[in-house]
């Protein structure tokens, strides 16, 4: 019985969507099948008190491992991906293209708690992607807000309320550095000096 339960929380772990709204029935199914909550980042190690742009470092790092956890038929297309909307450029946080449901998806990753204003930044890029990346030949494109946590409840009135396809799930990550290892950890000009050296 126990691993039957396992088994049923793993299939279950899908993020909160507004999919069955905003596509139709055949995509909408698979876009919610590409979807986890939580995504396990366990093959990160960040220190506990990481920020936004040490967990993207760290995701960049670790990239092959990155898109496992995403799943099956992701291809990662950029980070920081620079998209002009009218006189400003924005830059996304990951860009990547899913081959089975062939469409972009923007990914927005929060070290913080849900907030529903991140949705409005993440909704707009979809927007611009789709005007200017997608094709005919693609559909709509999807977004996905990773947060550190979320309030279920919240993000699903968050999500009715929205008219773009989006999927809200939180991250989890296992192991930490200590505070002050990562301070005693050599440079990689400290490291690439020590091999000069060793060289000579």
């Amino acid at each position: 019985m126990k691993i039957r339960d396992s088994f049923n929380l793993l299939n279950n772990r899908k993020a909160i969507t507004n999919f069955s709204k905003t596509l139709p029935k055949i995509q909408s199914d698979l876009a919610q099948a590409i979807t986890k909550d939580p995504y396990k980042f366990d093959f990160l190690t960040l220190r506990e008190r990481y920020d936004e742009k040490e967990l993207k470092d760290a995701l960049m790092a670790n990239i092959e491992k990155y898109l496992l956890e995403l799943g099956n038929g992701f291809a990662f297309c950029g980070r920081e991906v620079r998209i002009d909307m009218g006189e400003t450029e924005n830059f996304m946080d990951m860009l990547f293209y899913n081959i089975k449901l062939h469409c972009y998806v923007v990914v927005e990753i929060k070290v913080k708690e849900f907030d529903a204003a991140d949705m409005g930044q993440l909704g707009t890029y979809m927007v611009a992607v789709n005007h200017q990346l997608k094709t005919e030949a693609d559909a709509p494109t999807l977004g996905l807000l990773i947060c550190k946590s979320k309030d279920n409840v919240k993000a699903k009135y968050a999500l009715e309320a929205s008219s773009q396809p989006m999927g809200i799930s939180e991250y989890d990550i296992n192991s930490f550095l200590p505070e002050n290892y990562r301070s005693s950890l050599p440079t990689i000009e400290e490291i690439e000096s020590e091999l000069k050296d060793d060289d000579l």
